[in-house]
């Protein structure tokens, strides 16, 4: 198989994609040939972001909105759809965090990061799962996180993480029978933006607890992604796959 055409020509969505985890991850979905739409709550980081890789000649486009809203989850799909046909590939990636104690957290905080890291891909798996049980086939990712065994600060993130692996395995269970994968990732320490602008001691820190010796780059976890999206993972559902260099073990 050529590799470059791996994917066929698929429809992609892929949300929190302007930068980071989620651009390395529509990037190669791209390069392996895949019709990959971007969506990000960031619209001029997003057009940034399209436009770079249209320039390399890549099937790509932007959609901006956020996935905690039903109204433009539904837009969204409604877009793509209409300028590429139904989705064959969702990757729900977008994500935030507000960290803080337990004690202190603002509800708030709680409700923001649980609105967007676990709302958000439900929105997306309800709106597009219809189409792709009607035609037998389609691949969901679903980026969770190492820390969705808990993490201190993090009751909110962790919280929403473990409910997205939760999600994952009952969307598995219901729709094997179509020929529909979930799957999650859970990436370890992934160098982005992000990431960089921790304190260097608290780099180094992390770092030390990699048994791989080195922090992950987005293409570690995109390379699973595009795997996943594959027909080489038709057999492959529910799972939870840490990417992370061994540091959850």
């Amino acid at each position: 198989m050529d590799t470059a055409n791996l994917l066929g020509e698929k429809v992609a969505i892929v949300t929190g994609a302007a930068r980071g985890l989620g651009f390395g991850i529509a990037t190669m979905l791209a390069e392996h040939g895949a019709r990959v739409a971007l969506n990000d709550v960031n619209a001029e980081a997003l057009n940034v972001a399209v436009q770079g890789l249209q320039d390399r000649g890549l099937v790509v486009a932007g959609f901006a909105g956020n996935v905690s809203d039903a109204t433009a989850v539904d837009t969204l799909v409604t877009q793509v759809t209409e300028q590429w046909g139904p989705t064959d590939i969702l990757v729900n990636n977008a994500g935030i965090n507000r960290d803080g104690l337990l004690i202190k957290m603002a509800e708030d905080d709680w409700r923001k990061v649980l609105d967007v890291d676990l709302t958000g891909p439900f929105l997306l798996m309800r709106r597009i799962l219809p189409t792709m049980v009607e035609r037998k086939t389609g691949r969901i990712i679903n980026m969770s996180s190492a820390s969705w065994l808990g993490n201190f600060g993090q009751a909110n993130y962790a919280a929403a993480k473990a409910g997205l692996v939760g999600l994952t395995k009952t969307a598995s269970r219901e729709t094997a029978r179509y020929g529909i994968t979930v799957n999650a990732i859970c990436p370890g320490f992934i160098e982005t933006e992000m990431t960089r602008s921790v304190p260097e001691k608290v780099w180094d820190k992390m770092v030390a607890k990699i048994p791989a010796g080195r922090v992950g780059q987005p293409q570690d976890v995109a390379r699973v992604v595009v795997f996943l999206a594959s027909d080489y993972a038709a057999y492959v559902t529910g799972e939870v796959i840490n990417v992370g260099g061994g540091m959850v073990l």
